[in-house]
């Protein structure tokens, strides 16, 4: 068999494994062992046959954790005892039983912190997440984590495949393949990490790998859509979303790419690759405009059915696979067959050759294969990340969830949800909780995939949570009536949608700083409330509110705008401290050491985005330029929220991917600003060959008061304009044409201060937007300018008045509710609420 490209891949895979647990972490008998691979993390393992497993599995691929912890062993009548500062072990040395077999977490308090042989954990489990959520209308069940607030979960790897050399064999090109282990052997990881979630999450990347770094186009804008577009639709298409600036990265093409309608002899038209020429005349010509345009370019692919004789790659994937080619016989789909492996991905290189960046995986087949225990999923997933990094690629696959370990593998594809407000109302807990098993990639059907029915408000809704998820792709079915270009909606959910993929370009270069932190550090760009307040209880009562990145907190609102107030609601924690509106800059005290509830109100065009005092984030500026691809900016706006002091380094690269990532080429620059000093600087490029020579620089203090300003670019003063926004409070500098080489700093004369709460205002804002009695609003916005912010007592008392209705919106549709009594009033509770927020967000009057 001729070696194709990619043939090492395999072995280059486990040349980077270390499989085999350090000697010093190992205590064992004749058929059990256990290694204490970290202070938290244990393996057990029983064997009838006295034989343990020292091969990298699908899931455990580094035992070996580069040192031991300390930990203090001891025999004492029959029992074993293993203890570390996390955990305690008590082991009778005989077959694993429930009675003879426990662990302890020591970092957590609970009645249930002792983990029993069989212990399923479900109870304390924060759950982990699901392969799909294909046809959800709402919630769906999730599989487990490896974060519990019993203090210990468990994962079980007994029965999973190994990787194995190929002995030799000639039918294998790779020198390396994946078996069945042998029957009957116990292989268990309990992770003992008490409250320590994040810590027992890096646990996890230490056993099963690191979460791949994801190339910067892929934190952009896609576009996909199930249509049958021809290649001049899919032109025009793109020609409209640039005339209308809206930008994208990636151009995503589902499954009628290729020939969908084979004669019937061949079987489904679900399976394919050939291009279908009749919408494609020139494929190749299409490829290049869509790479001219800055995106990459992936296409769908349900490799169910093999490679049947109409495709145009048959004749030599059936030589490959020693058939004669004019039998007109199928290859059957085998991915436990590494020659149909090797000529299968074969077929995929003729295509990539011809413009095809990356592939849509779209198995929903099932889980099983010819060989026991393996997933179809799992090995498409895997063969099909390999395959990719080939020759030095920047590696990437997209692709459903196939259990633990599949963080290797991103970018997830969650499935073809309904389109319902259940449906939003689950994705926010479910992207934040798949980090508990490591998962921090996923992609949804932004705006939801079929059925249901037509919102646009739910649509807007479902597109800023697409600008605060770890991939923002758009998707809809092939009803004529379900796509979702922005400008296909009314107003003012158009411009809601334009704006949130406006602002999600924006933010690509603060997303690729945490794309690298999630590679580096093994911290998901989302992750939930309770991994930094483990032990505050009300950290785990917002499973909807997350942690986007270093920066930010976020709240979706997921559910139909409150009719009186004309705006939607998100319950929200804001743990102890200062924070701000990260778009107008309102500033929120959270003075009680248990944090502060808030009913958070916005109307459609923002959500709640929440920045500690002191956060910096990093945007490239939003010009026509920047709507082409996702290259690394010559406009950036930094971004800072004053009360503190705070510090960010944007992480930069050239776009040439390594597998082993010290070699690439990085540049970071580091902001700095000091609160005392009223200072911020902005440093020289740690490589400036690595971005752009030169940079125009914005620098805005949202939620600021305006000050003089002096700008010094490497110790000489430059010009610079100052803007000041009352809308936002944001004070602006702008300092055009900064050479890269040169250290910025930007000197706020009258200090970095946090500006005056604009209450009164905003009061006046949510009363004239409220659909509610003119009378109340007067009397409403009287008591305000008459008692401050503690007129939030006299609120509730403007709901008076016989007949007068049971506080909800009711009387705003222009009935007479108060039977004739023209002076009577209706409050409706949700309008309380929203006024309550403005007037008490800065912290409740003094006495």
């Amino acid at each position: 068999m001729a070696s194709g490209d990619g043939d090492d891949v395999w072995r280059d895979f486990l040349s980077r494994t270390r499989p085999v647990m350090r000697d010093d972490a190992v205590v064992q008998g004749d058929h059990w062992r256990v290694g204490v691979l970290s202070d938290a993390l244990v393996r057990l393992e029983w064997s009838d046959d006295g034989g343990f497993e020292d091969r990298p599995s699908q899931v455990a691929v580094t035992r070996d954790f580069g040192s031991t912890p300390d930990y203090e062993v001891s025999r004492r009548d029959g029992i074993l005892r293993i203890e570390t500062s996390a955990f305690r072990l008590e082991y009778d040395m005989r077959p694993f039983s429930r009675e003879g077999l426990s662990i302890t977490a020591k970092g957590s308090d609970g009645h249930a912190n002792t983990w029993h042989y069989g212990d399923g954990g479900r109870h304390g489990n924060l759950l982990g997440t699901a392969r799909t959520l294909d046809q959800a209308d709402g919630g769906v069940p999730l599989d487990q984590g490896v974060a519990s607030r019993d203090g210990w979960a468990v994962l079980d790897d007994s029965t999973s495949n190994v990787f194995v050399p190929d002995n030799g064999r000639s039918s294998n090109p790779y020198g390396a393949w994946i078996a069945s282990r042998g029957e009957g052997g116990i292989d268990l990881y309990v992770f003992a990490h008490g409250h320590r979630y994040a810590d027992a999450v890096a646990d996890l990347y230490r056993l099963t790998g690191r979460t791949p770094l994801l190339p910067r186009w892929a934190l952009g804008n896609w576009w996909s859509r199930y249509h049958r577009y021809s290649q001049d639709e899919y032109r025009a298409l793109m020609d409209r979303f640039e005339a209308e600036r809206i930008p994208l990265t990636v151009a995503v093409l589902d499954m009628d790419w290729h020939i969908t309608d084979p004669d019937p002899e061949y079987g489904s038209g679900w399976t394919g690759y050939t291009w279908n020429s009749r919408l494609f005349p020139n494929h190749r010509a299409f490829l290049e405009d869509l790479h001219r345009r800055g995106l990459r370019v992936t296409l769908n692919v349900h490799p169910r059915d093999g490679i049947r004789a109409f495709e145009d790659g048959y004749t030599e994937v059936a030589r490959e696979m020693g058939m004669d080619p004019k039998s007109g016989r199928p290859v059957l789909f085998d991915p436990t067959d590494p020659r149909f492996v090797h000529a299968y991905l074969d077929l995929h290189h003729h295509l990539e050759a011809e413009g095809v960046d990356f592939w849509w995986l779209d198995w929903q087949q099932g889980g099983v294969t010819r060989q026991k225990g393996l997933d179809p999923l799992w090995m498409l997933n895997h063969i099909h990340w390999l395959d990719s990094g080939r020759d030095g690629r920047w590696p990437i696959t997209f692709s459903r969830y196939a259990g633990p370990g599949s963080h290797r593998y991103p970018v997830g594809f969650s499935g073809d949800t309904v389109v319902s407000w259940r449906s939003l109302d689950f994705q926010p807990y479910f992207t934040a909780t798949a980090s508990n098993v490591g998962y921090g990639w996923w992609s949804h059907d932004i705006g939801g995939h079929m059925l249901g029915i037509r919102d646009e408000e739910l649509e807007a809704r479902w597109y800023w949570l697409g600008t605060f998820s770890p991939i923002n792709r758009l998707h809809s079915t092939d009803s004529e009536f379900s796509s979702k270009e922005p400008w296909n909606f009314a107003e003012p959910a158009r411009t809601s949608m334009v704006e949130a993929l406006r602002l999600r370009h924006r933010l690509v270069p603060y997303l690729y700083t945490m794309d690298w932190r999630a590679h580096d550090e093994g911290r998901p760009v989302v992750e939930p409330m309770y991994w930094e307040h483990p032990d505050q209880g009300e950290a785990y009562e917002f499973p909807d509110e997350y942690r986007f990145g270093t920066q930010l907190v976020v709240a979706p609102i997921t559910r139909p705008d409150d009719r009186a107030m004309a705006a939607g609601k998100a319950d929200v924690w804001l743990p102890y401290g200062r924070w701000f509106d990260f778009q107008t800059g309102r500033r929120y005290e959270s003075s009680s050491r248990s944090g502060r509830r808030i009913a958070a109100w916005r109307r459609l065009d923002r959500i709640p985005v929440f920045a500690r005092a002191g956060a910096i984030v990093p945007l490239q500026d939003d010009d026509a330029a920047s709507t082409r691809g996702a290259v690394n900016p010559s406009r950036i706006e930094i971004l800072a929220f004053p009360g503190a002091d705070g510090e960010f380094v944007m992480r930069e690269d050239d776009g040439r991917y390594c597998a082993d990532d010290s070699r690439m080429a990085v540049s970071d620059t580091t902001i700095r600003m000091e609160r005392d000093g009223g200072v911020i600087t902005v440093s020289a490029a740690s490589d400036p060959d690595v971005v752009p020579e030169v940079r125009d620089w914005t620098i805005t203090v949202r939620g600021a008061a305006t000050s003089r300003v002096e700008v010094d670019v490497a110790g000489a003063r430059v010009d610079a304009e100052t803007v000041y926004d009352e809308s936002t409070l944001s004070l602006s500098v702008r300092i055009p044409s900064v050479s890269v080489r040169s250290d910025m700093e930007v000197r706020f004369l009258d200090g970095i201060v946090v500006a005056d709460d604009p209450w009164m205002r905003d009061a006046f804002d949510v009363l004239y937007r409220t659909r509610m009695h003119y009378l109340t609003k007067e009397q409403a916005m009287s008591a305000i300018r008459g008692e401050g912010k503690a007129a939030v007592a006299s609120l509730f008392s403007l709901e008076h008045g016989a007949g007068v209705g049971d506080g909800d919106a009711g009387a705003c549709e222009g009935e007479d509710r108060a039977g004739g009594d023209l002076h009577a009033g209706h409050m409706p509770i949700s309008v309380v609420s929203g006024l309550s927020e403005v007037l008490l967000r800065g912290g409740v009057p003094s006495a």
